[in-house]
């Protein structure tokens, strides 16, 4: 009995035009075209997938695409609403796969035919099969987590580079006036530099001016009484005095645009069943387990806790040749998944004295902080994929039942 062919689609994302090829999974293209990233052509795109769909009926239509995560919004989505397959093209994977098997020429029409082929031999070479991961849409409230955190990471790292820059002026153009604050991102120290658009007045504000400040009581009104005595602005003062008003109000925007979303998320978190579960691990709290639960998306799209470590950043890849024992550090990291993971492991271990014994005993072996933190975040790893698959909260063992090592069991 003849297997009815599959249709196989492949989609090289652009920023503006995306490159398409139609094939069978016998090896057959029926169709290459472009379209344009609008609705007129996704339009275009699916009329044209359901028309060939209409003649080979046997299966759910495969899309496979390069470059899933950035560019494909919203055509992943739309794909996924139809209820068809869509799998995630590995670049790395990809790339040592046209190296391979080489063209004449470099061109999307090109990327999208080895695509195909790449198709094609998934579904016979569990090699070709790993290069192709399949996409699962995440829970609503951990997508929108993963948009909400990536958008809050933004807006903190702006405010941090805004920050930086706000300091140095200080120190070039009022020395001394950042002294009397131990961080300049206090609100009372903020407050002060923006009552007013000339920063060279602020020496000369008297006491029931600054107490009429918001946050300065009279604790900080007698700091700055001492500061005027002995205040002194540079020759910059007139043109850079606003540039340091302006970065000072728009640290106290970013400030106020963080707090929001913070609250946001904190309500999307206790609707998330990953991100509620993190959240019970000591150390992480509510930005680390909101970041993990966006990125992380739902535990499906795992194949195991190997595969979670690898994508949070927490796990090596054996580099081994010959009597040579290496590793590697994976290229398929999702960096803001890290960055969370590692923050969250370093406060989990100075709050679990077993997890800090683990830590100090790979010191003293002579591993870094970053690698002693990623070793004791590949045991989590395991931890976290358990608790996430049978849906347990995080438990530290009492002293009477703890173990040599780093990983700490959860409510059974």
């Amino acid at each position: 009995m003849l297997v009815p062919p599959k249709l196989h689609v492949a989609v090289d994302i652009g920023c503006r035009r995306h490159s398409v090829a139609i094939g069978l999974s016998s090896g057959e293209r029926l169709e290459e075209f472009d379209i344009e990233h609008r609705p007129e052509g996704f339009a275009d795109f699916f009329r044209r997938i359901e028309r060939h769909h209409r003649r080979y009926p046997g299966s759910v239509p495969t899309v496979a695409m390069e470059g899933y995560n950035g560019h494909a919004r919203p055509l992943d989505t739309l794909i996924g609403e139809r209820g068809w397959r869509l799998l995630n093209v590995n670049n790395l994977k990809l790339a040592r796969f046209k190296q391979m098997f080489p063209a004449a020429a470099k061109s999307d029409r090109i990327d999208t035919r080895r695509m195909l082929d790449l198709l094609q031999l998934g579904e016979h070479m569990p090699q070709a099969r790993r290069a192709l991961q399949e996409v699962h849409a995440p829970t609503p409230e951990n997508a929108e987590l993963k948009r909400l955190t990536r958008r809050r990471r933004a807006l903190v790292d702006e405010k941090s580079r805004g920050l930086a820059r706000m300091q140095g002026d200080l120190r070039a153009v009022c020395p001394g006036l950042l002294d009397i604050t131990g961080d300049a991102e206090n609100l009372w120290f903020l407050n002060l530099l923006t009552h007013g658009d000339d920063l060279e007045k602020l020496a000369r504000l008297r006491e029931q001016t600054l107490r009429g400040i918001p946050a300065i009581g009279a604790k900080y009104a007698a700091t700055i009484r001492q500061w005027q005595q002995h205040a002194r602005f540079s020759h910059e003062a007139p043109y850079a005095g606003p540039m340091i008003v302006e970065d000072a109000r728009r640290i106290l925007a970013l400030k106020a645009s963080i707090n929001a979303l913070e609250r946001r998320c904190k309500a999307l978190a206790e609707a998330s069943d990953i991100a509620r579960l993190i959240d019970t691990v000591p150390g992480f709290a509510l930005v680390c387990s909101a970041e993990l639960a966006g990125e992380i998306g739902t535990l499906d799209r795992f194949a195991g806790e190997a595969s979670l470590a690898v994508y949070l950043g927490m796990a090596n890849l054996d580099n081994s040749s010959g009597e040579r024992a290496g590793a590697r550090a994976p290229g398929q990291v999702n960096k803001r998944a890290k960055a969370a993971m590692m923050t969250g492991v370093d406060r989990h271990r100075k709050q679990v004295p077993e997890s800090q014994r683990y830590y100090e005993k790979k010191r003293a072996e002579g591993k870094t902080h970053n690698q002693a933190i990623r070793a004791l975040g590949r045991h989590l790893c395991r931890v976290l994929y358990r608790m996430l698959k049978h849906g347990q909260a995080y438990r530290v063992r009492a002293p009477a039942d703890a173990c040599t090592d780093a990983e700490q069991r959860f409510a059974a």
